[in-house]
């Protein structure tokens, strides 16, 4: 059963408020506005990139009736603060989850993971607590926020390294969504993160060229030993 779906069963509708992340695609605020309630964006924890239960707690009105934790990027939300939330307010908790992957390519992907962590250097790698599954590497690429982000996206796009900004533009920027709020956690987010693969097909040789060509821009490239990844 899908967001909308399982909003409407609960009950919420035209005269509802519905908390959300901005930090995303438009869907589960899409979902929301089906049901005819009204979705109510707040700022992520910069961590996980998920919903920060304490801006979740900060948004809530009498007219609020449900939060939508989105997980990200293989990280879930902080579901244990969430939920009490929910239950003092009397707020419905809904999870909407990233497609799984199997179990052998999420180990794949967290040997890949683990080798740029250890060998990335000038830009700040994933905070991989909380079982990271990595469905997406996103690391912060500092400096003047977009424009060094595009410029080293394209630097690293030019030595063949298949690179993608993972959001472009938070929601509650988006035209037909728009609102005059801060999320400066959002907003940075967007501004600084870029995703690497870390796809289970990757060869040790083809990780190496990711480093390298990070690495020669954010800075020194470092030579480590190259443990075998089993493939």
């Amino acid at each position: 059963m899908g967001t909308a779906a399982l909003l409407r069963a609960a009950g919420v509708g035209v005269g509802d408020e519905v908390v959300v992340p901005a930090f995303g695609t438009v869907d589960v605020a899409d979902a929301v506005i089906q049901t005819g309630a009204l979705p109510v964006f707040a700022d992520i924890d910069p961590a996980t990139y998920c919903l920060d239960a304490s801006a979740v707690d900060a948004a809530i009105t009498p007219r609020t009736s449900a939060v939508v934790a989105v997980h990200r990027f293989g990280r879930t939300a902080d579901l244990t603060r969430l939920h009490a939330i929910g239950r003092r307010h009397g707020l419905l908790v809904l999870e909407h989850a990233e497609t799984e992957a199997p179990f052998e390519e999420t180990a794949q992907r967290r040997e890949r993971a683990a080798y740029l962590d250890a060998r990335l250097r000038g830009v700040r790698t994933p905070d991989g607590g909380d079982g990271h599954t990595y469905q997406q590497y996103v690391v912060r690429v500092p400096g003047n926020g977009r424009p060094d982000r595009d410029a080293f996206a394209r630097a690293i796009r030019a030595k063949g390294i298949d690179c993608r900004v993972p959001v472009k533009t938070p929601v509650h920027r988006l035209p037909g969504h728009r609102r005059w709020i801060s999320l400066p956690q959002t907003e940075r987010a967007a501004e600084e993160t870029l995703a690497l693969p870390v796809d289970a097909s990757l060869t040790r040789r083809q990780m190496q060229r990711i480093v390298s060509a990070c690495n020669a821009l954010g800075g020194p490239i470092t030579i480590g030993s190259t443990a075998a990844f089993g493939v």
